[in-house]
């Protein structure tokens, strides 16, 4: 596991994730830890680095 970190797209905080390097990838949804919204995040991992982390508002 490795910390990461986003901007929330509701509070636009920066907020730290922590991503799992044993899938590929991840779409799943998690509460922003600031203001408690929750989030789609997408996760793309190749190679064993994050090519890509996406947050966006959940159903949008």
């Amino acid at each position: 596991m490795e910390e990461k970190y986003i901007q929330c797209p509701h509070c636009w905080e920066r907020i730290s994730m922590l991503i799992d390097f044993s899938v590929d990838e991840q779409s799943y949804v998690e509460d922003c830890e600031i203001c408690c919204n929750p989030l789609e995040i997408k996760v793309l991992i190749e190679d064993g680095q994050v090519i890509s982390i996406e947050a966006d508002p959940l159903g949008q």
